[in-house]
């Protein structure tokens, strides 16, 4: 974590408790779990739940919740308000045409030409908070992908989550706000006094930089929607990098989805099935969390050399087992983000379930996986069109 400020800080005290919801089955590296015993010594800190899908991060390692009674910005990130959504389509699956629909969700990462001021608006957040990137992806594991129902358990089938029912499950968070709201406490990476005057404000802008990251995941379902001319209809809309007051501590969450918000996605790779999962509130140790996702096996510099060694095997990035596409044209982020750097959405989902964590309502199958174009890209081939046309007015 660092030794750069010390605001107020209390003298060591014995480890806290760390909660293990994965068995020795389970991919967990020795360096996440050697983190989670740094977190579990620092002052104040009271309890720590680790999930299947635990890796290391920068800060500390992703998928855990930390229950504290100090505030940890660092353990949640610059991502603040990272989450998943999932909406429903107005569209049936049998019209759709993958190759179509590809082309027209392959210009999404650019600038949303909305609204943005009522939006925000309506929100109850200021206009001027950060409007011009709202409805954008982003980069690193981030997404936008349409999904087809693939299963639903019994007596959980409804209007908007049926088996062959077509959605978008959208994995972004609060772009460059958060960054600027993590800017104002990075110094402190032994945290803060959690009634402090810099933890009031910090966790003021944190909350707003939550809701806008909700906002914008809201935004690039409806872009891809409208470019599939469709509605959507909200299924589940759950954050995993965030800070809440609970009871008289703060429960920090990286990677961690709130387990209090009722259907929750857990998201697998590009090529394996993601989930819906109901939580079942059962075991006090979990901190009212969950994992979020599968959880990376690889970090992303030992992708290169793991994954699209030659120009077929990259061709082969592109699309998924079952035939789907993947819109990526950053080679690189392809690269790191290929299939195999994650861990098995169906063994995450197996170690939850056996911990009595949740139940399977449904499983969703990828169809078209949007990851951010590389702007480069795009500037290059503006510029080649504008010096074609350039070419032939001088001819």
């Amino acid at each position: 974590m660092g030794t750069s400020h010390m605001d107020g800080q209390p003298g060591a005290s014995l480890p806290a408790a760390v909660h293990h919801f994965f068995s020795q089955k389970s991919w967990i590296e020795g360096k996440a779990t050697d983190q989670l015993s740094q977190i579990a010594t620092l002052p104040e800190v009271e309890a720590i739940a680790a999930f299947p899908d635990l890796h290391p991060g920068k800060f500390g390692p992703v998928g855990c919740a930390v229950l504290s009674k100090r505030l940890y910005p660092h353990l949640i990130g610059n991502d603040i308000g990272c989450g998943m959504s999932l909406f429903a389509l107005r569209l049936e699956a049998r019209k759709l045409r993958l190759d179509k629909a590809a082309e027209k969700l392959r210009d999404l990462e650019g600038p949303w030409n909305g609204d943005a001021n009522s939006r925000l608006t309506e929100i109850g957040l200021s206009r001027s908070l950060h409007p011009a990137a709202l409805g954008t992806i982003g980069g690193g594991n981030h997404f936008c992908e349409l999904q087809v129902v693939d299963d639903v358990a019994e007596n959980e089938q409804t209007s908007d989550l049926r088996k062959g029912q077509l959605v978008l499950l959208v994995h972004s968070g609060s772009r460059s706000l958060g960054p600027e709201v993590f800017d104002t406490v990075q110094a402190y990476d032994h945290g803060l006094e959690q009634n402090s005057a810099l933890a009031t404000q910090y966790l003021e802008q944190h909350a707003q930089a939550v809701v806008w990251a909700s906002l914008n995941r809201r935004i690039i379902a409806e872009r891809a929607a409208h470019a599939l001319k469709s509605d959507i209809v909200p299924i589940a809309d759950v954050p995993h990098n965030l800070a809440e007051r609970y009871r008289d501590c703060l429960l920090h969450r990286k990677g961690a989805a709130r387990a209090d918000l009722g259907l929750t996605p857990l998201a697998g790779s590009r090529n394996t099935l993601s989930y819906v999962v109901r939580p079942t509130g059962r075991h006090p140790g979990s901190l009212l969390s969950l994992a979020h996702g599968s959880g990376r096996k690889y970090d992303r510099s030992s992708m290169t050399g793991r994954a699209g060694k030659t120009k077929s095997d990259r061709e082969a990035l592109k699309r998924n087992a079952s035939g789907g596409f993947i819109i990526c044209e950053d080679r690189q982020l392809l690269i790191e983000e290929a299939p195999q750097a994650y861990k098995s959405s169906q063994h995450v989902l197996d170690e939850l379930v056996s911990f009595g964590l949740v139940t399977r309502v449904a499983s969703l199958k990828p169809l078209l996986t949007y990851k951010k174009s590389s702007q480069d890209i795009r500037d290059r081939k503006r510029h080649k069109v504008r010096d074609e046309n350039r070419r032939r007015r001088s001819w």
